[in-house]
């Protein structure tokens, strides 16, 4: 290949559990070859529209939406805007000419990696959880390389395609030099009690948000703090919850992550992948709670794999009202139990997962 300019593109989102990941895979493809174009490509009026440019990348916004399962009626417009998709996506890939193109899961990834395929251009999927998705399934049989967060996805795309790589971690999370008294600091919280995170990830949770409102006296009583992520639609209410209360923090997002596991002695978390990749990194005593319907119940899968190991504790969704507050605030006042899971939790931290993915990336485009 010449020495012009590659240029890659990077196609997925929808959930903070694609986007930084994607973020994570540009930066690193970034460092290794400062002169690489990247463009992003997403879902217009999701979270990558805003997120991406923060992180100081272009991303072009498809028309696409995914079948709506609650309301079937939504669904009548879905093969005119999977069309228009491909449309858009021809024009993108043509004007832009990508030496490759890597999905990372979410809408636009499917049609963007689809057409380039057809068009022989290479491209790669990284598949985050440890249950292949049904779109990620189908584009692996044309894909050069699957990168994949754990081991064990060979019943879901061919085998000599896979390459363990872990799941991405922002940057800021594996290189967090933040101590406990500063993230305390960072939130108004006390430095002499025990601090508990409460994180539905990027859009929030409702069964965690309720079980936390419901459980919200038991705080106190038992000296502990809480740090509570909500997402959007709990905010309003949350606030209103802990209004007059001492040692609780509430806000619909947390812009600064590492001051919060910094900050924290035990996670309330979704089992998310990019949730579980985080918090083996950061090595924290965990609660989760997995989201029950996410496709093909893989948050479930993900958590169990941690249980497994003793390395977190899990509490089911319909559980999580009882049994929740009681469980983290027991754990967080456990000091031995706390050790133990934190050790075990270390061993499975992933940290260089973005360079894997780049590096492999690259040594592709390059024979070309």
């Amino acid at each position: 290949m010449d020495k012009m300019a590659k240029k890659i593109i990077i196609a997925g989102g929808g959930t903070g559990g694609h986007i930084f990941p994607a973020i994570a895979i540009a930066n690193a493809l970034k460092r290794l070859d400062a002169g690489i174009e990247i463009l992003f490509v997403g879902a217009k009026g999701k979270m990558e529209m805003e997120k991406v440019p923060q992180a100081g990348y272009k991303i072009v916004g498809l028309d696409i939406a995914g079948f709506n399962r609650s309301s079937l009626i939504k669904n009548i417009s879905l093969p005119f805007k999977i069309i228009k998709s491909f449309l858009q996506v021809r024009r993108i890939i043509n004007d832009f000419k990508p030496d490759a193109v890597i999905g990372v899961g979410g809408y636009s990834s499917f049609p963007a990696l689809r057409y380039a395929q057809q068009k022989g251009i290479p491209t790669f999927i990284h598949e985050a959880n440890s249950f292949g998705g049904k779109a990620n399934i189908q584009l692996s049989k044309r894909a050069i390389r699957v990168f994949t967060g754990g081991d064990g996805m060979e019943q879901f795309f061919p085998a000599e395609k896979i390459v363990v790589t872990g799941n991405p971690v922002r940057k800021t999370i594996i290189e967090n030099k933040v101590s406990k008294a500063e993230g305390l600091s960072f939130f108004g919280l006390s430095a002499d009690k025990k601090t508990i995170l409460v994180t539905g990830g990027s859009l929030g949770a409702k069964s965690i948000n309720e079980a936390i409102a419901a459980g919200i006296d038991a705080f106190e009583k038992n000296n502990v703090q809480l740090i509570w992520q909500t997402g959007k639609p709990f905010a309003a209410q949350a606030k209103k919850i802990a209004e007059g209360k001492q040692g609780i923090w509430t806000n619909d997002f947390i812009t600064k992550m590492e001051y919060a596991f910094a900050a924290a002695d035990v996670v309330i978390s979704r089992a998310g992948a990019m949730s579980v990749a985080e918090l083996c990194v950061v090595k924290q005593a965990v609660v989760f709670v997995p989201y029950p319907f996410a496709a093909e119940d893989h948050q479930t899968v993900n958590a169990k794999k941690l249980t497994e190991k003793n390395a977190a504790l899990m509490i089911t969704d319909s559980e999580a009202k009882n049994e929740l507050v009681k469980a983290a605030i027991g754990l967080a006042l456990n000091e031995n139990e706390r050790e133990w899971l934190k050790n075990n939790i270390s061993k499975l931290a992933v940290t260089d997962a973005d360079e894997v993915v780049a590096r492999e990336v690259l040594k592709v485009v390059e024979s070309r």
